[in-house]
């Protein structure tokens, strides 16, 4: 079943939060760095499974720009340079769903990489 199609998509520059609302009333906000580090490219996802990379050093990324691709999709730019994810509707409604396991499943990344996160761009939100 195909992910219910998006009513409203609104960029929240201050505090760096993509709100996404889905025509079975789910609405979302996903942090830019959350969008960041989870980008279907092949620069984050590699060309096949565990060559994944690493995002470290994402806390302070924004969205520039936000281009439409077809009607399925959107092809947001952010402000480290990455631009080449595609984000379909089905992505970013899986996204909003699971959000707090993909999060929590990001911060164990990062601590058994021996990365610590920046705590001023956690309090600047």
């Amino acid at each position: 079943m195909a992910a219910p199609l998006p009513t409203e998509i609104k960029l929240h520059q201050k505090s760096r939060v993509l709100e996404i609302a889905f025509e079975d009333g789910s609405r979302f906000e996903l942090p830019c760095e959350y969008l960041r580090v989870y980008s279907p490219s092949a620069e984050v996802r590699g060309h096949g499974p565990g060559q994944e990379i690493l995002q470290l050093g994402k806390e302070d990324v924004t969205i520039t720009a936000i281009r439409p691709v077809g009607n399925y999709a959107i092809a947001p730019s952010f402000s480290d340079g990455h631009d080449s994810g595609i984000y379909t509707w089905e992505m970013l409604y899986n996204l909003g769903v699971h959000q707090a396991e993909l999060w929590n499943e990001y911060l164990k990344k990062l601590e058994q990489a021996g990365y610590e996160r920046r705590t001023e761009a956690l309090r600047s939100r």
